[in-house]
């Protein structure tokens, strides 16, 4: 497929506006259809499992509208925010970045670090460099395949070799510049899950926890689960401050 095709294709929903996706920018969100992972407690399955472009009532634009929009407000418009799903499936992603960049626009890639030779490609380049990275590790590395579905080109991989490659990748940003994020799902994330994410990290990751939603979950069952209270909330991130000391529940 040639660029030009990439980029007329529709590909993904975008967000016009957002003070809160991008630390420290006024951005633009653009979340790319299709994903590798099938999370349980995922709210924006109809996206993420999108394969066509009016599949479940969404409408999907092209990066060139993206781009377009991006150069109308440029003058407001500081960050492009590229997500998913997972960005890093599309071959776009990196064409996305690289005129993006060109208008001098700054990129936050968010990525399940499950794809380490397409981040390393993108990493590496110098016009495909994103300004900041965040990576999602769901769980530790042995529950994936107990309690997340991946993909029939994950199955017979080593999820824990993958991560700990991304992480690595990563980690050779400043570490201003990327951040490690966990929602804490009740069965899925426990004290113990936390040492074994926190075993992948550097000591200066920054590692940002969530609370889990339990509506619009991808697995129905996944709506009658009790998040965490605040209390408990607390004390897995003081747990995770201990291994980590950059932790904080957002």
């Amino acid at each position: 497929m040639t660029d030009d095709e990439l980029l007329t294709k529709p590909a993904g929903v975008l967000i016009k506006t957002t003070l809160v996706d991008f630390p420290g920018c006024v951005a633009a969100t653009f979340f790319l259809k299709g994903c590798n992972l099938r999370c349980p407690y995922c709210y924006n399955w109809e996206l993420v499992s999108a394969e066509s472009e009016n599949q479940n009532n969404i409408q999907f634009v092209s990066c060139a509208a993206v781009l377009e929009h991006l150069y109308k407000r440029k003058n407001v418009i500081e960050g492009l925010v590229i997500s998913g799903g997972e960005p890093l499936l599309n071959p776009v992603t990196p064409l996305l970045i690289k005129k993006a960049k060109s208008l001098g626009i700054k990129i936050k890639l968010d990525t399940n670090g499950t794809l380490p030779d397409a981040l390393e490609s993108i990493v590496k380049n110098p016009e495909t460099t994103p300004d900041f990275i965040a990576m999602d590790i769901k769980t530790s590395p042995q529950k994936y395949k107990e309690k997340i579905h991946t993909a029939e080109n994950l199955k017979d991989k080593d999820i824990k070799k993958l991560l700990e490659r991304s992480v690595k990748i990563i980690s050779t940003l400043s570490d201003k510049n990327y951040e490690i994020r966990t929602v804490l799902v009740p069965h899925l994330v426990e004290k113990e899950d936390i040492k074994k994410i926190a075993e992948l990290l550097p000591e200066n990751a920054a590692w940002r926890f969530a609370q889990f939603r339990n509506e619009n979950c991808l697995d129905p069952s996944y709506n009658a689960i009790t998040p965490y209270t605040d209390s408990e909330l607390s004390e897995l991130v003081d747990f995770a401050k201990t291994l980590i000391k950059d932790s904080v529940l957002r």
